[in-house]
């Protein structure tokens, strides 16, 4: 967008212990990811130079251009090949100001607090990294070549609104009809993509979820000043829809052959 010089990409294994989690029900690994990204744009905004933020932001923004050395006479970008590598997940740590990362945090709390309530932490921080990357790839597909930074939680945000989308509309889960108990309406098998996909209410979210992109992304439809990198939201989302089994504990445990012992 106009005035900027961030593309903005909005939007454990174990399981997680109910007695443990902190008021209003949000898993301690979501608040814990949501203090890492206030303290990351704390660090930006309060404590670097401006030339520190800048050097900060070439080691650990997504930058397209960085896969191209016929774009960098200078020079390989900080950070050489690792930073190849680990941009496609530090990117999202990163907000351009503070309306892009209350923003994030909004849907953050909103959407992965269902998902780590069903992954546990490290599937969940696991899933958010490879969404955050399937988000990043999609961008680097589209824009080749662009030295615009990208930066911004959602496309994992994303992936964890398409993971929420296979198991909350389910009978008896967190929003269907006959839910059953606080803990258990997470821990109901997903139905299988194919299912998923002739509920008219995920249809719904889904429409209204790709039609608020393609406005913002397409048309500019939108009240920040950053443009956004909506390809990102899309990849990080169908990464989300597609993979969201690899993850599921519940389709493993189903998967898993029944314990012989006596």
């Amino acid at each position: 967008m106009p005035g900027s010089l961030f593309r903005r990409d909005r939007i454990t294994d174990d399981r997680v212990d109910p007695a443990r989690e902190p008021i209003l029900n949000i898993p301690l690994v979501v608040v814990v990811l949501v203090a890492v990204l206030g303290l990351v744009h704390g660090l930006l905004t309060l404590v670097l130079s401006p030339q520190g933020a800048t050097n900060f932001l070439l080691l650990f923004s997504f930058i397209p251009a960085r896969y191209d050395a016929s774009l960098l006479p200078g020079g390989a970008l900080p950070g050489g090949i690792w930073a190849e590598i680990w941009t496609f997940v530090t990117y999202a740590l990163i907000h351009a100001d503070l309306n892009h990362l209350f923003f994030n945090c909004v849907w953050l709390l909103a959407f992965g607090t269902a998902v780590a309530r069903r992954f546990g932490a490290v599937r969940f921080i696991a899933f958010f990294a490879l969404t955050s990357a399937a988000g990043a790839a999609a961008h680097l597909a589209t824009h080749g070549g662009d030295f615009l930074p990208v930066v911004g939680a959602s496309a994992g945000i994303s992936g964890a609104m398409a993971a929420a989308t296979r198991f909350v509309f389910a009978v008896g889960g967190p929003l269907g009809l006959l839910r059953s108990g606080d803990d258990e309406a997470y821990r109901l098998p997903a139905a299988p993509l194919r299912e998923n996909l002739r509920d008219p209410r995920v249809l719904a979210f889904l429409g209204a979820w790709f039609g608020m992109n393609l406005l913002v992304g397409v048309a500019g439809v939108g009240a920040f000043e950053q443009s956004v990198a909506w390809q990102a939201h899309i990849g990080g989302f169908l990464a989300g829809l597609i993979v969201f089994p690899l993850f599921d504990p519940v389709a493993a445990m189903q998967q898993s052959p029944p314990d012989a012992s006596i």
